[in-house]
């Protein structure tokens, strides 16, 4: 595959690399020795998923392995950009417990092990595009409020260094609003528009909070089903199984519009959104190809 020439300040990648169901879409049959290298030769961005598993029972917190860390750094280019979750020992507000009483956890929005975390990933440091803080729908009962979620993280966000830029993915939607994205833009911070897991449709909230967006932003498209898709796929994926060509044709005119205002993007495509994140990635460069040719 030849890496697609993308309009300026567009990165389009994937969620995760590590697919042997992508051998003859991304990969040569010998590329298990180094998926991440030869993924570098068809596109400029992936996203790592990995660290995000970090908070284990009797607060135990897990952090990148080093190897881990040089490993990617030395696989690909300079000009390559990862974009990185945070750790979910500081994300969750509670230990994943749906049965049990809720357990707090205790590193929720720590600062130590956000620096702990900084300092893992300094083989990386010219290659970070973006860091990630990704929050589950936190009912009443994990977060009283939005307000109670701006008074933690700013409190947080203004102890952290700014080596990196820092982007907020929320999963309730009516935390989405003016008054968050004034939060952002008044720390510093960028959005994550997440297109499935119950949320609304990335199009309309970008139409409506479009004003706000300023010079980062992240498009990660998922989809609606992910337990249906893998059920489908047998976690093969190598093919289509459900085409978005209205979501895509809006994606195009997202992307024009962030363009025009010179908002640096990122789209990470996971492969459950239509069943195969590369061949996702090829119909939007095919969409683009033809709407610069009509």
């Amino acid at each position: 595959m030849v890496k697609p020439s993308w309009p300026e300040g567009m990165h389009i990648g994937t969620c995760s690399w590590k697919y042997e169901s992508w051998i003859g879409l991304v990969y040569s049959p010998e590329a298990a020795k180094n998926y991440l290298q030869e993924y570098a030769q068809s596109y400029d961005t992936v996203e790592i998923d990995q660290w995000f598993w970090s908070l284990f029972p009797q607060g135990k917190v897990k952090l990148p392995n080093p190897t881990d860390v040089h490993l990617y750094a030395s696989s690909v280019s300079a000009s390559f950009r990862f974009t990185i979750k945070v750790p979910n020992a500081v994300t969750l507000t509670h230990y994943y417990s749906p049965k049990a009483p809720l357990v707090r956890n205790p590193h929720f929005l720590s600062v130590q092990v956000m620096l702990d975390f900084m300092q893992t990933l300094q083989p990386l440091h010219q290659q970070i595009g973006t860091l990630m803080l990704q929050f589950e729908y936190l009912n009443r009962a994990k977060m009283a409020s939005q307000q109670a979620l701006f008074q933690q993280l700013e409190a947080f966000i203004t102890q952290c260094p700014r080596d990196f830029p820092i982007a907020i993915e929320i999963r309730n939607p009516n935390y989405i609003n003016a008054s968050y994205f004034d939060f952002l833009n008044r720390h510093n911070l960028h959005h994550v528009f997440l297109q499935g897991y119950y949320m609304p449709s990335i199009f309309e909230l970008y139409q409506q909070y479009k004003k706000y967006i300023q010079s980062r932003v992240i498009i990660r498209l998922h989809g609606p089903d992910r337990q249906g898709m893998e059920e489908k796929s047998h976690n093969v994926w190598n093919r289509l199984l459900e085409s978005k060509d209205d979501e895509l044709d809006q994606l195009l005119s997202m992307m024009a519009d962030l363009q025009y205002r010179n908002v640096e993007t990122y789209i990470n495509v996971n492969n459950h959104y239509e069943g195969s994140a590369p061949l996702t990635i090829e119909r939007i460069r095919e969409r683009l190809v033809k709407r610069e040719n009509d």
